[in-house]
Parts: structure tokens; sequence; C-alpha cells
């Protein structure tokens, strides 16, 4: 099975933003050449994940729609004629696709209906056929899902914004005498580099020690 390298596979749109990767079969993606089209890339070995050229931006649209940037800072189009092309400057009709979530497969609808596919003849990418067949499904794949992948693994504390970890904390350890939380009003920048440092719970101990109502800080 391959792991991706931290490549999660997204299974909605809400998390087809920042960093990703859109791969037809297993360990191929749609590559970036220098003139403004596209390719399938090589294949990729078991554990790998997605070559530079391969890795694109994603933009969300809006709720429906998103727009992704190559790694050429061009978002990618479609052309009257069907053809895949990272040309343009900024986001306009032509440059929206709608992912489509179906039975747990996933395919990329052009503003022409077209779906997203990858040219048998000369693997150039495409959006030309208005079904989505067996080959016009696809992966999206991100490495925000690094995160999501974890989940599992952490304290029920520590799941969600650091607002909500820090109010999870205090719950746990603060003493009632007066019924009331208290939470450190200062601003969680702090919090912020220290969760990155692998020092929230020393972070979150500071912050609470100067609310002076846990049972753990003097």
């Amino acid at each position: 099975m391959n792991n991706y390298s931290g490549w999660g596979r997204v299974d909605n749109i809400r998390d087809i933003s920042g960093a990703v990767a859109i791969e037809f079969g297993t360990g191929t993606y749609v590559c970036a050449l220098d003139n403004g089209l596209f390719t399938l890339g090589a294949p990729h070995s078991e554990g790998e994940g997605p070559s530079p050229e391969e890795i694109l931006t994603a933009v969300s649209v809006n709720d429906r729609k998103v727009a992704f940037k190559s790694g050429y800072d061009k978002y990618l189009g479609v052309t009257k004629e069907g053809i895949v092309t990272g040309r343009a400057d900024a986001i306009g009709a032509l440059e929206q696709w709608e992912p489509v979530f179906q039975d747990g497969k996933l395919a990329l609808q052009s503003c022409t209906n077209c779906f997203m596919s990858v040219k048998d003849e000369d693997d150039s990418i495409v959006a030309i056929d208005r079904t989505a067949t067996d080959k016009e499904m696809l992966t999206i794949r991100s490495q925000n899902e690094k995160i999501t992948d974890q989940v599992s693994d952490m304290p029920d504390e520590e799941r969600g914004n650091l607002s909500q970890i820090e109010l999870n904390y205090v719950k746990k350890f603060q003493k009632f005498q007066d019924k009331k939380i208290k939470i450190n009003s200062d601003g969680r920048s702090g919090l912020k580099r220290a969760r990155t440092d692998g020092t929230l719970h020393e972070a979150l101990l500071d912050r609470r020690s100067k609310m002076k109502a846990d049972r753990y800080c003097k």
C-alpha cells in the first residue's frame, strides 16, 4: 500500500486547499510543463509523493468550485478545444473547476461541463468528455491530510483549534471554587509557536498558572 509520503487523499471540497496534486491511476500525477501545457508525469515508486512540478496550489472560489495554480504561478484553465492549460494570471470562468464526489470517487468538471482526463495518444491533460467514466476518475492529494491522518492518535483535549484546546485543558485541570471558567486573555501567538515546537503542554500550563486557578499550578 502506497503511503504517498504524507500526501493524503481528499474526500470533500473543504479540504481542497493549499498544496495539492491531481493523481490519475496510482502514483502518476498531472505535471506542469514550461510551455503552459500539462501531461501525466512519470510513475512514482511506492512511498513517494509528487515531484515539485506536479504540485499545484488549490484556491477556493466558492462552496462548489476551486481553482488550481501551477508552479509557474499560472491558473489551470481549459481552451475551447478542451486542452487544459496553465497560462492565466487570474481566475476567470475558464479557470474554475467543480469537484464532483460520488460513490467514493472524484472527477473534476470544467466550465465547459467536460471532465478532466488524460488523452491516450500523448498523455496530455484534457477536458473533452461530458460524461465521467473510469478514465475521468482521479484523486486529489493534499499535505493538509497529514493532520487528519494523525487525529486518531491525539488526546481528546488536543483536538480542535488552539482556542478549543486551551478551553479543554482549563476544564480538565481548573479548580472550580466559584464555578467560573478562567481563561488567560493574552494573545495565543505563543501557543502557535509552542505547538510547532512540541512544547504546547508547557505553554498551556504557564498560561493557566497566571490565572492561579489550576490544581497543578502554584
